[in-house]
């Protein structure tokens, strides 16, 4: 009797080791399957860091531009209101009187130390620097139908806008002007804009006009 009592006392036993031993090694065949799910069920990214909830995140949109040149134009010269002041009738009795001119001033920052070889197309000469830059400035505008040396104005007739370059001579209305030789560092180039009278009668009243200006370094 004692020895049947011990082998179904170690027969149980073992069955209850064998029991034991299945379920941990269920355990460890699930646990794959349990992260895969828990990994599944888990939030989005943003929702977990309020992504979606106001005043706690934001977005910046950040732009710009790298150009190549061998200068920088000054905000303040790339866009200038210039006023002409009052001008009467009678300073411009006959065509081809001029008011009293404003002066434009174009200012260049961190020019540069760099070659420059350019031909003027007027008169052909060929120029040329190993360690100074220039600066070749065109100015586009409608030109005035009586004159087309001269900027149109609207608001008024029989006068028109006549420009001058740095050297003093005439500004030609859509051409590259006069190379301009450039110290490096910073630079102002000075031009001169006034109101000359036309062939058209006189018509008064408040002006304007747009100019626009481009810079090409050669």
């Amino acid at each position: 009797m004692i020895r049947e009592k011990v082998s179904v006392y170690g027969r149980e036993y073992q069955f209850g080791m064998l029991r034991y031993y299945a379920a941990v090694g269920g355990l460890i065949l699930m646990m794959p399957l349990s992260l895969v799910t828990l990994f599944w069920l888990l939030p989005d990214a943003k929702a977990m860091d309020n992504w979606q909830v106001d005043g706690v995140n934001g977005v910046l949109y950040v732009r710009g531009a790298l150009t190549e040149s061998a200068c920088r134009l000054e905000m303040d010269s790339a866009r200038q209101d210039i006023w002409l002041g009052e001008i009467s009738t009678g300073q411009l009795e006959r065509p081809g009187e001029r008011a009293i001119p404003a002066v434009v001033k174009l200012r260049l920052r961190d020019c540069l130390r760099t070659s420059a070889r350019n031909r003027d197309k007027r008169s052909g000469m060929l120029s040329w620097s190993q360690a100074q830059p220039s600066v070749r400035v065109s100015f586009r505008a409608v030109a005035d139908a009586d004159n087309p040396q001269l900027v149109k104005v609207l608001g008024v007739k029989g006068v028109g806008l006549r420009m001058l370059d740095v050297h003093d001579e005439d500004v030609r209305l859509g051409s590259r002007g006069k190379p301009l030789w450039l110290s490096p560092g910073d630079n102002v180039l000075n031009y001169r804009i006034a109101a000359e009278r036309t062939v058209a009668p006189l018509q008064a009243g408040s002006y304007q006009s747009t100019i626009d200006f481009h810079l090409s370094y050669d």
